[in-house]
């Protein structure tokens, strides 16, 4: 029998960064069972050794191709593997309580060696439980970023249809950036937090790129000195980033994420300049100038019911260059609650991304694309909420203010003035709110609460007035989970040597 998994140190989800950013903000969870790395260990056959098993629930089976089926646990784990027919028997075998001597004699030709190691491995994924044990929950195991988005202007060269600020010509200052910076490591330390993301945001952050690089630069002496680990990213439009800034990022390892809605057109419908004209083509020159110079952009792509057919040709595109993406959807504020042609039915958009996942799996790259694909929900990991607002997540606008969240960046709670800034946001009632998933009501039975959370909490209350409801995408999100299954079942099944279990043996692929 064969068992296809990510299951090696090289595949460590907890290395991986997802690249959707406000889930990039998320604490990464621990469990009560841990995680199934191979090979496995003398302590986890023990563990199966005597005691019945059974198989957890809920569990999603889904047929992928063939004789091959994918398994996952998304309350537990939340591992997938896909599994031949053989493997299924005797996986199906446990539905009901049963032990290792039960096994053995119904299936007298396997050794014992080979099927308590099979049964440790389904157990390690989180698959299989003792009877009567409850379901592992993601812990939050303490922050370990802070991470804070540093407006450092509100004057933009686009006007982009869909944007949430009021454009002027204000920047920080020198003197506020610096007192920014401060303001985040003083938090950091004081909560003994291990590491600092920033985000040089706007308006459009590149047009002062001086500012960005001096507030890098301290931000880097301040990590050095206090050993915090640190790591930034600049959010463009991608228009104006010329070769001189381009070597300049890299040279300060500044990660860029780039905003493209589609090519030609359809990004012309809703990123437009002042003046109408669309910048479309000025953003996939400075996609090429990056690739030139190999530093890698990630490709955020906003999603509105203008750019839907126009999402295959660009995922093309993305494909082509192996690109890391995310696909956000729009959501609805005050600047743009007047324009309806950018708001999409929730059968618009699934029939739209099953289009773009064809187009995936016909170029399936090798990478996982778990945290990429469903705007606010991510696949790599079980997390409790659906990013750090409130939590570990900090907003300094360019007077020195501090929100919670840079889509309420007008909703200050603080400065950086503060003697601890993070403090003031956690304890601050009022503005967005980001409760566990446990806590809203219509998630807290869903087989996939752990990988939506129930979405973004600021589109929720704004289309309810709650913060503790699911969200209004949920209809979309479980439509669409058990097709991005398919995709990483079917990239399993192309790029992962599976481990072999034979009657007398199993057999995982060489470690490196």
């Amino acid at each position: 029998m064969r068992i296809w998994l990510d299951a090696l140190p090289d595949d460590n989800i907890y290395a991986n960064e997802c690249d959707n950013e406000c889930a990039n903000d998320c604490n990464a969870p621990s469990f009560q069972q841990s995680m199934a790395i191979l090979p496995l260990m003398d302590g986890d056959v023990a563990a199966v050794r005597s005691r019945a098993l059974q198989q957890a629930s809920p569990l999603h089976i889904q047929e992928c191709s063939p004789e091959r089926w994918l398994v996952c646990n998304p309350t537990g784990s939340g591992q997938i593997a896909v599994l031949d027919a053989e493997a299924l028997a005797l996986f199906q075998r446990l539905s009901s309580p049963c032990t290792l001597a039960q096994l053995l004699r119904e299936w007298p030709e396997w050794s014992g060696e080979s099927i308590e190691k099979l049964l440790a491995l389904f157990y390690k994924l989180g698959f299989l439980k003792y009877p009567g044990a409850q379901i592992p929950v993601p812990l939050d195991n303490g922050v370990k970023t802070l991470t804070a988005w540093l407006h450092v202007t509100n004057e933009c060269n686009l006007r982009c249809h869909y944007c949430y600020l009021q454009k002027t010509h204000e920047d920080m200052s020198a003197e506020t950036g610096r007192k920014a910076i401060e303001a985040i490591f003083r938090s950091a330390l004081r909560h003994q937090i291990k590491h600092v993301r920033l985000k040089y945001a706007g308006g459009e952050a590149s047009l002062h790129l001086r500012n960005v690089l001096a507030l890098h630069d301290y931000a880097a002496q301040l990590a050095h000195e206090h050993d915090i680990g640190f790591a930034a990213v600049l959010l463009s439009n991608g228009v104006t980033i010329p070769q001189k800034t381009i070597e300049q990022l890299k040279a300060r390892q500044i990660d860029v994420m780039i905003s493209l809605d589609g090519l030609g057109i359809y990004h012309d419908s809703q990123r437009q300049f002042a003046n109408g004209y669309g910048s479309a083509r000025y953003v996939l020159r400075t996609i090429e100038r990056l690739l030139a110079s190999e530093l890698i952009p990630h490709i955020s792509v906003t999603v509105s019911q203008r750019n839907l057919q126009g999402l295959p040709a660009l995922i093309e595109y993305i494909l082509e260059r192996d690109l890391p993406f995310s696909l956000n959807y729009y959501r609805d504020n005050e600047c743009s609650a007047h324009i309806a042609d950018l708001r999409f039915a929730d059968e618009q958009i699934i029939a739209a991304m099953r289009e773009v996942f064809a187009h995936i799996g016909d170029k399936l790259p090798a990478r996982k694309l778990l945290g990429n694909l469903l705007d606010k929900a991510n696949m790599h990991l079980p997390h409790r909420r659906t990013c750090g607002v409130g939590q570990n997540y900090l907003v300094i606008d360019q007077h020195g203010g501090v929100a919670k969240c840079q889509a309420e960046i007008t909703h200050i709670v603080s400065t950086i003035r503060a003697d601890d800034p993070l403090q003031e946001v956690r304890e601050d009632s009022s503005g967005v709110q980001g409760p566990p998933v446990e806590e809203k009501e219509g998630c807290r039975t869903c087989t996939w609460r752990y990988w939506c959370t129930g979405g973004c909490p600021l589109l929720t209350y704004r289309a309810t007035g709650r913060y503790d409801v699911k969200s209004p995408n949920c209809t979309i999100y479980t439509a669409l989970f058990p097709e991005v299954l398919l995709l990483e079942a079917r990239r399993l099944l192309q790029y992962k040597t599976p481990v072999e279990v034979s009657p007398n043996k199993m057999w995982a692929p060489a470690l490196p």
